[in-house]
């Protein structure tokens, strides 16, 4: 199993990564660049989470196998030098103790070199390209050179930010050559490695705050659906409003495209930008335009005042910025509305007593193989009225456990003698007996707790609303590059304050221990001794007070004391946005009701009377053409007929026929006509009043 754990585990999380994408990404519609950047930002976040516990379980082999050297090496040297009795008897001969490989085992040089490439990959991407390709994509120029520039101007102050960390620190280092002798590309490689592991622990901590509280308490919530209703209602109002909002601002953008788009005409030298602009647009919006244009009309004929590029350069971003927002509030809202009824109809199935789950409106997805056969009715009853609420209240109390673990080891992992960290305790334990399978799986689970309320933070927080991550394929390509360029910030930090929970970090816990290939890749942070001695220390206790502010909803009562309107239950202003969302979720339902019933009574038509008006279509067809084939038998033998009588100076007779050709019928009524022959009844009649209208000949001429 040398290595095979490894090539096995980097398989898998690949498939992982491409399964999410597919997920919540759009293959079909989104640009190719915009995927590969972010399904290779999520593989190497994801293959950090994954592997690093593989590297823990190494490294705990290796240390085993040092300490038994260690003890060799020291007995041999007693029984050398001859000593005492008692100093025999004591000797580590009888420490020595048996290492067992771990199942999971790397060999010697993989991980170096594999973190290497994975940590400096992910870097260069969420520092360098990811901004890049976000601002690019939202560029408002219209040649590669303008959108580079603007690219590059917006992410200045990343950049700069970025840089001014560096520099700071590199300053500290020069003035202070008693730190170091002199400064390397090592060093300066360690440098970097702390800046970027600085700020990303910064924000770490504010998150991790405020999602060690607010995850196990949306659990608890969610057990009750009461104020789940509630609080869904109140984020319909909300919504609706930002929606109004981006259907409001999006028509102003189109209203100005279609005042600069009959302006500038075909042969115009920026014609080719407004259709660039028209490209961006929604299709409806694209066909309403067109449908207006006169391209044969030059754009120098008038005297009209054009637009710049500039203003144009503007109008763009100004489209992509309002197709963007409608786009994300129209995806929330069909979200929330199937949230909205899912609850409702979990109310009322409550006091079922056929045990049998109905739904109010049909699903908008399809059912699955799931859904019809296993997750039936009455399972889905059981499940959504019974036992979902028990469930989230254990996992509630489960998470509230884990979470004051993390806040008491972020608060203590520093202490060695005696060990006062959960997690170093729990690791400890685990390495004495060498249950290496467990040490994996104990730091696979904190890891993946860990980033779960980092992660879930940034999206759940109203400030960052303006991303989001939406499965069945509706997150949009600048969330889905926001998203990459997060984890990549945070996962390496992360996992490196995860080691010094365990004690596996030797520049935080001070221990003569054999390091993690990750550790060694992050560099010694004794270089920056205040980093490493104060800020990693002291820092992450950070945490309690914010635990103890997101607890008592103290930045939710401030936003609604500024005029940010926040869920407070004691709250007048939230009684009227809730009211105002129940009645918003009413009309909604009430409407897809109707095209339901539309549907279904559509449907039921087709079922009943569709077969029996194909076989009267047909036959009718069918005696059509049999009598038009024998009326044009029996015309031949008239015209026949008719020659032969008229060669026979019968002509009075063809006199008669003549007068009878010229006369008008008498049965046509031009009001009855109609051009279209589904406007009349039956379809019969406007048939017959359009072919006597049209035609020359008249009624008598197959006499």
């Amino acid at each position: 199993m040398s290595g095979a754990a490894l090539g096995i585990e980097i398989v898998v999380v690949f498939f992982l990564a491409l399964f999410l994408l597919h997920r919540y990404g759009d293959f079909k519609k989104q640009h190719k660049m915009v995927l590969f950047g972010t399904l290779l930002a999520w593989y190497l976040c994801f293959l950090i989470v994954f592997i690093l516990p593989l590297d823990v379980s190494t490294t705990i082999y290796k240390q085993c196998k040092i300490d038994n050297e260690e003890h060799s090496t020291y007995s041999a040297v007693t029984v050398h030098s001859n000593q005492s009795t008692r100093n025999d008897s004591t000797t580590p001969a009888g420490l020595r103790k048996e290492c067992y490989k771990p199942w999971s085992y790397i060999p010697d040089g993989i991980m170096p070199i594999f973190w290497r490439v994975v940590y400096w990959t992910s870097q260069c991407l969420t520092w360098l390209l990811l901004p890049f390709m976000q601002s690019y994509a939202r560029s408002g120029g219209f040649s590669i050179t303008g959108k580079i520039k603007t690219a590059l101007i917006e992410n200045a102050i990343y950049y700069g930010t970025y840089l001014l960390i560096f520099g700071s620190l590199l300053i500290y280092v020069a003035v202070h050559p008693n730190l170091i002798g002199h400064l390397d590309w090592y060093q300066l490689q360690t440098i970097g490695i702390t800046a970027a592991n600085t700020w990303g622990l910064f924000l770490l901590v504010l998150l991790l705050g405020y999602g060690l509280v607010e995850i196990p308490r949306s659990y608890w919530n969610a057990s009750r659906r009461g104020h789940l209703l509630m609080k869904t209602y109140f984020k319909a109002a909300k919504l609706m409003t930002e929606k109004a909002d981006a259907e409001e601002s999006l028509e102003d953008a189109m209203e100005e495209v279609r005042k600069v788009s009959e302006c500038i005409k075909y042969n115009h030298p920026l014609r080719k930008n407004i259709d660039t602009i028209l490209k961006k647009c929604p299709t409806e919006y694209q066909e309403k335009m067109g449908r207006n244009m006169d391209d044969y009309e030059d754009f120098d004929e008038k005297q009209n005042v054009y637009p710049s590029e500039k203003s144009l350069v503007k109008l763009h971003k100004q489209v992509i910025y309002a197709v963007q927002r409608h786009n994300r509030t129209r995806v929330q809202w069909q979200i929330l509305l199937e949230t909205a009824f899912h609850l409702e109809d979990v109310a009322k199935n409550e006091t079922s007593g056929t045990h049998q789950f109905v739904r109010s409106c049909t699903p908008q997805e399809p059912e699955g193989f799931i859904s019809r056969y296993l997750y039936t009715p009455t399972v889905e009853w059981y499940w959504e009225c019974l036992l979902r609420q028990w469930c989230y209240r254990i996992l509630a109390v489960m998470l509230t456990l884990f979470s004051v673990a993390v806040v008491w080891s972020e608060c203590t992992f520093f202490s060695t003698q005696p060990v006062l960290s959960l997690f170093a305790v729990f690791i400890q334990l685990a390495e004495k007996t060498y249950n290496y399978l467990y040490i994996e799986m104990a730091c696979f689970l904190t890891i993946f707790f860990l980033c779960t309320c980092v992660y879930s933070t940034v999206f759940r927080i109203r400030v960052f609303n303006y991303y989001y991550l939406a499965s069945h394929h509706q997150t949009d390509a600048y969330s889905l590059q926001f998203s990459g360029m997060l984890f990549c910030r945070l996962t390496p930090p992360l996992c490196l304050n995860f080691l010094g929970l365990i004690h596996m970090d030797s520049a935080i816990s001070h221990q003569n221990r054999e390091q993690t290939a990750y550790t060694s890749i992050m560099g010694s942070m004794r270089v920056l001794s205040f980093i490493a001695d104060g800020f990693y220390i002291y820092y992450p206790m950070l945490i309690v007070l914010l635990c103890i502010a997101t607890y008592f909803s103290l930045g939710t009562r401030c936003l609604n004391l500024l005029g940010f309107q926040q869920f407070v239950g004691d709250n007048d202003m939230t009684s009227d946005l809730i009211d105002e969302g129940k009645e918003l979720i009413r009309r909604e339902k009430r409407k897809r009701q109707r095209v339901e019933d539309g549907e279904n009574r559509r449907r039921e038509w087709k079922e009943r009377y569709g077969n029996q008006r194909e076989d009267y279509t047909r036959n009718r067809n069918v005696q059509s053409s049999e009598m038009r084939e024998t009326n044009y038998s029996d015309t031949n033998n008239s015209n026949r007929q008719a020659m032969k009588y008229t060669r026979s100076n019968n002509r009075p007779e063809r006199d008669r026929i003549e007068l009878l050709q010229e006369a008008e019928p008498m049965d046509f009524n031009a009001e009855t006509f109609a051009d279209d022959p589904l406007d009349a009844e039956a379809g019969r009649h406007p048939a017959v009043g359009r072919y006597l209208s049209m035609s020359r000949s008249r009624i008598f001429d197959d006499v």
